[in-house]
This record gives structure tokens, sequence and C-alpha cells, in this order.
């Protein structure tokens, strides 16, 4: 797992906070997992890497399974409402957030979906 270890990769998920988006009346074929970081990528390609080894240790493939769109803010929190709403716009059927100001964020676009 590129250095690191199982019991790390479920600490991180521990520390995400999934969101189960409504249901809609038209999902794509494929489910959409948004990600909604507010690091860089550079920076935080670890983190999806890890992400992505966890769901295929649970049989789980990005391509044939789900499709993973990932939103980055760039230490920037004012872009998170943006990115929510391009999020789902994709019709994500979860995000994963990884800090409470975007947590608000998405709460705030879409109360009702919560």
């Amino acid at each position: 797992m590129s250095g690191m270890r199982r019991r790390d990769f479920i600490t991180l998920l521990g520390g995400a906070v999934v969101w189960p988006l409504a249901a809609r009346a038209q999902q794509a074929a494929m489910p959409v997992i948004g990600v909604l970081g507010s690091g860089f990528a550079a920076s935080s390609a670890i983190f999806i890497e890890a992400f992505k080894q966890g769901m295929s240790e649970n049989g789980l493939f990005e391509g044939r399974d789900y499709l993973l769109d990932v939103r980055w803010a760039e230490a920037d929190y004012t872009r998170f409402a943006a990115l929510v709403t391009d999020l789902m716009q994709r019709k994500s059927r979860v995000i994963i957030v990884t800090t409470i100001p975007a947590v608000r964020a998405a709460q705030q676009i879409a109360p009702g979906s919560w």
C-alpha cells in the first residue's frame, strides 16, 4: 500500500465524513463517489491512492464499480460551496469530506439531502 499500512488507511477513513445524498430519480449506471478535500491534489494524492487501495481490497474497483470525482479547495475554504455544487451536479451518491468547514458547506448547499 505504498508505505501506508492497513491500520493507517482505516484511521484515514475514520477521519473522513461520508454524507449520503438523497436518492435521485435518474442515477448514472455507475455510482459516483465525490471527494472534497481542503488541500492540494499533489500533496494529497497518497490519501486518494489509499482510498482506492482500500476499495480494491474489498472488491470494488474504480472504473468498473464506481467513478471517483475528486475536488480540491487548495486551502481556500470559500471554494467549498462551489465544489459541493459541482459534485452534486455530477450526481455523486456520496461525498467524502475531510474538514468541518466542508461538512458545513455541504449542509448549506443541500440541506434537504442529508
